[in-house]
């Protein structure tokens, strides 16, 4: 009898985990986006140059932050330094950007089923006229379980895997999508480091040279 209890306990425990998880995969298919908002979050802020009113463009920073992109462009991720890791970072910081929260399967590369439609709105949006020229970053990130090793690799390989999924269903340019990953570093909710809402990719349009005027 023990044993027989003992055994329908497990198998409660396992459905609940399961019912668990598949909440979360609901939850994170409510946070795609259209292509419009992605649009509207990527497009970069006029710029001017010289003494009129508005936010101002450095040309010297300018050409050190192209220098630097070239360094990175075509490399593939996990070449990436951690210098060069927290380079990026500190760029995008400043850039127009969007958060997609696109969700993988635990401890996976795999897009979640529910967030293919974000994927899918990506790829609309960086194929967009008014972004032509632009450089991308794609930053993987991933939730707190696991050491940092894993999942810094686990990282890059998502970002990987969106990086291949716009250049072959979208024909966007190898060289324009600069991806690296950053593991457990960066998580989006602290206070809970294993919720899927982690388990997400950045995107960030490193250049500004389309909005100057």
């Amino acid at each position: 009898m023990t044993h027989f209890n003992k055994f329908f306990g497990l198998r409660a425990i396992t459905l609940t985990a399961a019912l668990s998880l598949t909440a979360g995969l609901a939850f994170a298919g409510d946070t795609n986006v259209s292509t419009n908002q992605i649009l509207d979050a990527l497009k970069p802020k006029p710029i001017t140059r010289g003494l009129s009113a508005g936010p101002q463009v450095d040309p010297t920073a300018q050409a050190k932050e192209a220098t630097f992109l070239n360094t990175v462009r075509n490399r593939q991720t996990r070449s990436l330094s951690m210098g060069e890791r927290d380079q990026i970072a500190e760029l995008a910081s400043t850039k127009p950007n969007i958060d997609l929260e696109i969700q993988f399967d635990y401890n996976s590369a795999d897009i979640a089923k529910t967030s293919v439609p974000s994927v899918q709105a990506l790829g609309k949006a960086l194929s967009d006229p008014s972004l032509k020229g632009s450089t991308f970053v794609v930053a993987g990130h991933t939730d707190a379980i696991g050491t940092e090793e894993y999942n810094q690799g686990l990282s890059e390989r998502r970002a990987d895997t969106i990086k291949k999924y716009l250049v072959q269903n979208y024909g966007l340019n190898n060289g324009d999508l600069v991806t690296v990953g950053y593991g457990k570093t960066k998580l989006k909710d602290t206070a809970n480091g294993a919720d899927p809402i982690n388990r997400r990719v950045q995107v960030v349009n490193m250049d500004t040279k389309t909005a100057s005027k």
